[in-house]
């Protein structure tokens, strides 16, 4: 930037009396470097290697509780690994290539007030699309029940609970968590979701599985990718994804994703067998095989970004990062006009002394008037 002082007489007037032009030539301020935005390459192989991880880890986890513990510690053992794990591992991951300063809130695991309800939000709604799923086939086709008491079935249904609620969240590690983030940054967060959603049903798939529960699982993937977009954390999807399962399995003794010991080992106190049609109660894999289940995550997509309003309007958008410099023009202006002209300081005023005064002259003395001499 180039500043041409100019004076306020005439060129002609100071051609032999003032020096030349003065150019001012000042450095532009350097900006901070921020870090830039990583590629879209980079970030799916993040993605596919961080997915790659989970399952090894899975693998990891299934071993060692096989060896640790046995028999009805053996499940709950076995997703406490996992989830060790995966947050050690997505943790390493997070800082060695995206450089997080604290990868356990980016995953998703922030610590901040309100969190026990966003919880309870996530498992009211989970548990109410479950409830809509299974009444219809309750009242047109008709649900068998069976309770079993006793001390050490209600030890095994708080152990079976617990069990549920660590595989919903190393679930959400996984699909929302770290990996979903580096893909949504690959493929932006609409396709991201799409691709999560397969991604999901694809590890939950099985060759005897019923159509409708494919879409099922798709829908519910997306209500939980919604979730966590619209909070930002993984507490509410959490609380629904647990409330799902924990409804289907412990509370209505249904068959789990297709898994027929899902419902004896996840149920130890209530059994059930639906009656009807497959399109209606998904026969042996369950409620998430039944049209009823589409229809139900379908009104769930709306359902969701209606609970979430509020928590979108906080934390929904993302966070702004300030860029550039504080500037400031007077001061800029003041410096470029000290280095052109010199410094620009008041002069200091003058002191002037003042010394020891001469008296003061003494005021001249009245003549009294005489007064005339009284008569006697």
């Amino acid at each position: 930037m180039r500043v041409w002082l100019r004076g306020a007489k005439s060129s002609a007037t100071l051609r032999s009396s003032t020096p030349p032009k003065t150019y001012l030539v000042t450095t532009p301020p350097t900006l901070p470097v921020h870090p830039q935005r990583p590629s879209r390459l980079r970030s799916f192989c993040i993605f596919v290697v961080a997915l790659m991880y989970a399952f090894v880890a899975e693998a990891i986890a299934h071993r060692a509780a096989n060896g640790l513990s046995s028999g009805d510690w053996v499940p709950l053992i076995d997703r406490l690994m996992m989830l060790f794990l995966l947050l050690v591992g997505f943790s390493a991951l997070g800082m060695a290539f995206s450089r997080q300063r604290e990868p356990r809130k980016a995953m998703g695991l922030v610590s901040r007030p309100g969190l026990l309800h966003e919880f309870g939000t996530g498992s009211a709604v989970g548990w109410g699309l479950l409830l809509l799923t299974i009444v219809p086939s309750v009242f047109i086709g008709g649900l068998g029940m069976t309770l079993w008491n006793g001390s050490h079935q209600w030890f095994l249904l708080i152990l079976d609970l617990l069990v549920l609620a660590m595989a919903a969240l190393c679930e959400e590690l996984i699909f929302r968590g770290y990996p979903f983030q580096r893909l949504m940054d690959a493929a932006g967060t609409t396709l991201g979701s799409v691709l999560i959603s397969i991604c999901f049903v694809v590890v939950h798939y099985q060759p005897e599985m019923p159509h409708a529960a494919v879409f099922a699982l798709f829908l519910l993937s997306l209500i939980l990718c919604i979730a966590y977009l619209r909070t930002r954390a993984l507490w509410l999807p959490w609380g629904l994804h647990f409330a799902w399962n924990a409804a289907m399995g412990p509370l209505f003794g249904l068959p789990l994703s297709g898994y027929s010991g899902f419902a004896n080992g996840f149920s130890p106190v209530v059994q059930s067998s639906p009656s009807g049609p497959e399109w209606l109660t998904g026969a042996d894999y369950g409620p998430e095989g039944s049209v009823i289940a589409v229809l139900v995550l379908c009104f769930g997509l709306w359902l969701i970004m209606r609970v979430t309003r509020e928590y979108a309007g906080r934390y929904g958008y993302p966070e702004i990062i300030p860029g550039g410099i504080p500037v400031d023009i007077d001061a800029a202006a003041r410096r470029q006009h000290e280095v052109a002209m010199g410094p620009s300081e008041p002069a200091a005023p003058k002191l002037v002394q003042i010394g020891d005064l001469p008296p003061a002259a003494a005021p001249p003395e009245r003549p009294q008037p005489q007064m005339p001499p009284r008569d006697k």
